[in-house]
């Protein structure tokens, strides 16, 4: 799956979690970009992503991530 792939469908599950249509992502979007993108909704995108590519995190994955470019890859990596 190529990363524009991962990238749109990251973009269908953050604007149903976060409940706003007219979220875009880029590869340097991080939480600081989006108002609704809290450490609650960080929970839910997590679950929503994992269920979506039938794959789990580690928790130091998760802590190490600083943009949605780091989440691209570590879906890819283990896709």
């Amino acid at each position: 799956m190529e990363r524009t792939e991962i990238l749109s469908k990251l973009r269908d599950i953050f604007r149903d979690v976060l409940d706003n249509e007219e979220i875009t992502l880029a590869e340097t979007t991080s939480a600081n970009d989006i108002e609704e993108w809290d450490s609650l909704a960080n929970v839910q995108l997590i679950v929503e992503v994992e269920s979506e590519f039938g794959i789990r995190f580690t928790s130091t994955e998760i802590t190490s991530w600083k943009n949605i470019g780091d989440w691209i890859s570590c879906i890819d990596s283990k896709i």
